[in-house]
């Protein structure tokens, strides 16, 4: 039976590289795989799904607005031979409707989904993919990162171009690590807080 699976982090725990080491090991068996990416994700290119430690791939970009479901089936069909598994790269930026898609896949057309993504944004909310694949995924995955006292980082803070703290602000603002810390709920607060 196939599942939904989400696994999920802060910034800089390795997300979009054990995505592309799992897509690697069913490619390396013959196996087709599907990558997808947030089309607004332009880190390494629009449709590239890039790690930190230097691998990438190329990836479907999605928008908002696609029918994920049909874009799958249509390609499950396409003559090119069945898909073993779809890999979604920045989950958090799937909308509801998508993450119902895609679990439609799983459960319908058969085939196992494994998202990649963030749990909460830098002000310690859920974002809108995030909370539908909590709340209906088969398997929740954490995938762990520390913070710079060595507890488990679980939180995140954006940076402005000064490199001060930003409190405020819209919810989607890609950037790396010249953008985006990665803390433990306790010095997240002391940040946050900070006047």
């Amino acid at each position: 039976m196939a599942k939904l699976y989400f696994s999920y982090a802060t910034m800089n725990a390795g997300k979009s590289t054990m995505l592309l080491q799992a897509s690697y090991n069913y490619q390396e068996r013959g196996m087709r795989v599907v990558m997808l990416i947030a089309a607004h994700d332009d880190r390494g290119g629009v449709g590239r799904i890039s790690s930190r430690i230097g691998l990438g791939a190329d990836a479907i970009p999605f928008h908002g607005d696609d029918d994920l479901y049909g874009l799958i089936d249509r390609l499950h069909s396409d003559g090119e031979g069945e898909i073993a598994c779809i890999f979604v790269d920045e989950a958090q930026f799937l909308n509801e409707g998508q993450v119902w898609q895609l679990a439609r896949v799983a459960d319908r057309i058969g085939i196992p989904v494994m998202a990649y993504g963030l749990r909460t944004d830098f002000q310690g909310k859920l974002f809108p993919g995030s909370m539908a694949l909590l709340a209906i995924a088969d398997e929740l995955r954490e995938v762990r990162t520390i913070c710079h006292c060595g507890r488990k980082a679980t939180m995140v803070v954006r940076l402005d171009g000064e490199g001060k703290v930003a409190r405020e602000g819209a919810q989607v603002e890609v950037g790396g690590n010249e953008k985006y810390v990665s803390y433990c709920r306790r010095h997240w607060d002391d940040l946050m807080r900070c006047e």
